[in-house]
């Protein structure tokens, strides 16, 4: 099975996070099947996420199951963590 989660990258006490798709057996930071996007918690709010969105509804499309933090980040973006459902983006 296919999970869409986050990957660590950055250094100690500057983490910095990348969306990824991953067969679910794989450890945190394993292999990757694609790279869908990335979060950095510490930047300003206006380049904080970035997001294939056209990928990310693929992956929900053909069964993949988002993380917690994921889902929360794709609602964030306007993506649905449900496939086949649009949100409206937020006006910022």
């Amino acid at each position: 099975m296919v999970v869409l989660r986050l990957k660590r990258m950055g250094r100690r006490h500057r983490p910095f996070y990348r969306i990824n798709a991953m067969d679910r057996r794989s450890p945190r930071d394993g292999r990757v099947i694609e790279q869908l996007g990335w979060y950095d918690p510490i930047a300003p709010d206006d380049r904080q996420l970035s997001v294939k969105i056209d990928r990310v509804d693929y992956w929900l499309s053909v069964g993949a199951q988002p993380s917690r933090t994921v889902a929360t980040l794709l609602k964030r973006v306007g993506c649905d963590p449900k496939p086949g459902k649009k949100l409206q983006a937020a006006s910022s």
